[in-house]
């Protein structure tokens, strides 16, 4: 934050608040303190407070009323709050506060500890305001935030642009709730590639609908996206309904009732490199350059990639890239959950069930089958058996 971030301490204990006042303001917070056990929202909602502390005196006391009227206004309801509890009444305090606060320390707290947990409470509210709650993956301003980062620092960077081609058509075709499973899936293999074979602190963020960024280093970002590609284009087939994937497009009327092909989806990433700080100079530039790459990689079919040529060295390669998996691959490859389903092993609503946790998590699809019941091992291996074995054969 470029502003000194707003704590509001709620507490009968004069001494108490004068010391978190004084360390508080010191370290550059703007302390606001209140002595009344119910302060008013009124007054509450005015200040606009990044972080409320309040200090519980007893199980039942009024500041459990002021926590719930806190998390339960609509201007305060994801302002972070950080109790002080008694440590003789910790257990039936715990119990009164666990819907209504954030985080907890014993009194008196050490100041320094209480920076660090309110350090830690704005961050995780601000991860959790602007994520995309579909796919959990940091939106809006933590994009910004981290591209404007990049842009003002030293260091050569790459930022790519994911699109997902013929979404609209698949959204149309199979309504919003298979459009959704579909970005899920997406989200989740951006992240595992960027994860795989990408940098430690590589970013992947989602714009919204069926649009991503990632932001890595010139060294990886082509690793990385071949082999996302390869993920994208082996698996999202699958999402489609066996016949369309066999004939690899859909058929529909356009609104003059005419019948149409539609491609089944791709993706177009649209990279742009920075070498030196004088590239660009800022995040509106930047767009503007993503923004050309993808208008013309959008003319070509199929999952391609390709970075700005004017960010290029003199001595690097043309980095468009075009993929076409082989097309006897859905032949014979089929996913695990696939497999389960057409054997009858499990329901579409189990596998549903699965994949959206194992999406989320990155926890192995069938660990996640067999801990909430779906299946058994024995029948984990032999599905496991047979989708290897499939493969070996048509090698």
């Amino acid at each position: 934050m470029d502003r000194a971030i707003k704590i509001l301490i709620v507490s009968d204990d004069e001494s108490l608040r004068t010391v978190l006042e004084f360390c508080f303001n010191g370290w550059g917070y703007e302390v606001f303190s209140e002595g009344s056990s119910s302060p008013d929202i009124a007054r509450i909602t005015k200040i606009s407070p990044d972080v409320v502390v309040v200090d519980v005196h007893a199980a039942s006391s009024p500041e459990l009323e002021i926590c719930d009227t806190i998390r339960n206004d609509i201007i305060t309801a994801y302002v972070p709050i950080i109790a002080l509890i008694d440590k003789r009444q910790l257990r039936r305090q715990l119990l009164n506060l666990r819907q209504w606060v954030d985080d907890y320390l014993i009194k008196p707290p050490d100041p320094l500890d209480l920076r660090v947990r309110i350090e830690m409470a704005l961050k995780r509210a601000q991860h959790s305001f602007y994520a995309n709650p579909l796919t959990g993956l940091p939106g809006g301003l933590i994009i910004e935030e981290v591209v404007r980062e990049k842009i003002r620092g030293d260091g050569s960077f790459v930022i790519g642009h994911v699109d997902i081609d013929n979404f609209k058509s698949f959204n149309d075709m199979y309504g919003y709730l298979k459009g959704d499973r579909a970005i899920m899936q997406t989200a989740y293999m951006l992240s595992i590639a960027a994860r795989n074979w990408g940098n430690r602190d590589d970013f992947v963020g989602h714009i919204g609908g069926d649009d991503f960024v990632i932001v890595t280093t010139p060294d990886k970002y082509k690793e990385i996206c071949q082999n996302f590609i390869c993920m994208f284009d082996t698996i999202i087939p699958f999402h489609y309904a066996p016949d369309v994937r066999q004939r690899g497009f859909l058929m529909s009327r356009d609104r003059t009732n005419r019948l149409r092909r539609l491609p089944l989806m791709s993706v177009t990433v649209a990279f742009v490199i920075k070498n030196n700080p004088a590239e660009f100079n800022n995040i509106i530039e930047l767009n503007e350059r993503i923004a050309e790459v993808k208008k013309y990689l959008k003319k070509i079919p199929g999952s391609k990639y390709m970075a700005d040529r004017r960010m290029q060295k003199k001595d690097e390669s043309l980095t468009l890239q075009v993929f076409s998996n082989d097309e006897s691959l859905l032949n014979y490859y089929k996913p695990l959950g696939q497999i389960l389903v057409e054997n009858n092993t499990i329901s579409y609503d189990q596998l549903d069930t699965a994949l959206k946790i194992h999406w989320k998590s990155g926890a192995l699809l069938g660990e996640v089958l067999t801990e909430h019941g779906f299946l058994t091992g024995e029948e984990l291996s032999k599905a496991l058996s047979y989708q290897e074995s499939d493969l070996k054969v048509n090698e």
